[in-house]
């Protein structure tokens, strides 16, 4: 199969395209900055519609990974996001309808629901809404039942959940779903969203503020300091290493999924850990400092999430492979790549 797989050069991007030369494909990078392994490449900006329509020649599916990523530094990011991750979305899907590709698989995001999954001891399954600051500041982190004001006890979230971006990158992530199910609804075309949780490992960029937090971890220990985590450490996440993800994104691509939707599925581990476990497991693996706890907290930031990816191992048949401990070790070891 041909992919071109847009974003090809970036963290996630460039194990996709491995995985994709080892299952006997022949992937074509687009993306503005060369790939290190000598892949076949496009230099273009996925927004430039003649270059996008060029690289669609010959192609039988797209890999559609290119993206502005993470939470940002404020709001004056919101063009900037919204024009790398919407329009860059709508350009390559116009191009891929003019072109006859008919098969997407997008970088889809578990920030599309913004908190996770809640149920309260009187009212069930609650949606809590967004955290008042005053009670972050006062270190009141857990949302509380939006009826009773009860604590709650937090699940997997699974496919079905209402959406709920808290965000602008979330809020991009979510159009992105929507743009590729009328594309999908307009040509009969078959597309899936790959919601990721916590993607980590060798060759995410350091030093940015637009990487994840297993990054800026690792960033923070390489240069001889200790991690900083954010509230009091007890955020759940659902922490997947990259060549999972890039397993995930190779069955999506090769397996016959329904036509005419967008299909979404979960894409974690399955096994949540705090973000206070992750980092004393990596400064740990590092040889240390120890992480510090701040009490600082951002807002946009959410409480719990993490993933049902049953649908994912049920219908396309994945299964991660690298564990929590045995990838923060590897993570821990491994070398990340400048910030761009």
């Amino acid at each position: 199969m041909r992919v071109l797989v847009t974003g090809g050069s970036g963290f996630i991007g460039s194990h996709i395209v491995t995985t994709l030369r080892l299952r006997g494909h022949d992937p074509l990078v687009l993306d503005l900055v060369p790939p290190a392994d000598g892949a076949e490449f496009v230099r273009a900006d996925v927004r430039d519609p003649e270059a996008v329509r060029r690289a669609l020649r010959g192609v039988d599916s797209v890999c559609h990974q290119a993206a502005m990523v993470g939470l940002g530094k404020d709001f004056a990011d919101a063009p900037a996001y919204v024009s790398h991750n919407d329009l860059g979305t709508a350009v390559l899907l116009a191009a891929m309808a003019e072109g006859g590709v008919r098969s997407l698989v997008l970088a889809g995001s578990m920030v599309v629901y913004g908190e996770g999954r809640y149920e309260c001891p009187r009212h069930g399954v609650v949606r809590p809404g967004p955290r008042r600051v005053a009670d972050l500041a006062a270190g009141r982190f857990e949302p509380h039942c939006p009826v009773c004001d009860s604590e709650l006890t937090p699940g997997l979230v699974a496919e079905d959940a209402p959406t709920d971006p808290r965000n602008v990158y979330a809020t991009t992530k979510l159009a992105q779903e929507h743009l590729a199910a009328s594309w999908a609804r307009c040509v009969d075309g078959r597309a899936v969203s790959l919601r990721y949780h916590n993607v980590y490992g060798p060759g995410m960029p350091r030093d940015t503020p637009y990487a994840g937090v297993a990054s800026f971890f690792r960033s923070s220990l390489a240069r001889g300091e200790a991690p900083q985590v954010y509230e009091d450490g007890g955020q759940r996440r659902d922490f997947v290493h990259v060549t999972d993800v890039a397993q995930a994104n190779a069955l999506a691509l090769e397996a016959p999924t329904p036509q005419g939707v967008c299909t979404a599925y979960n894409t974690g581990s399955g096994t949540p850990h705090t973000v206070g476990d992750m980092a004393t497991e990596l400064a740990a693996a590092h040889g240390g400092p120890d992480p510090v706890v701040t009490g600082a907290f951002r807002l946009g930031d959410v409480r719990h999430i993490t993933a049902d990816s049953r649908r994912l191992r049920t219908e396309l048949g994945w299964r991660p492979g690298v564990d929590f401990a045995a990838g923060m070790t590897d993570f821990a070891r491994a070398a990340q790549r400048p910030s761009t």
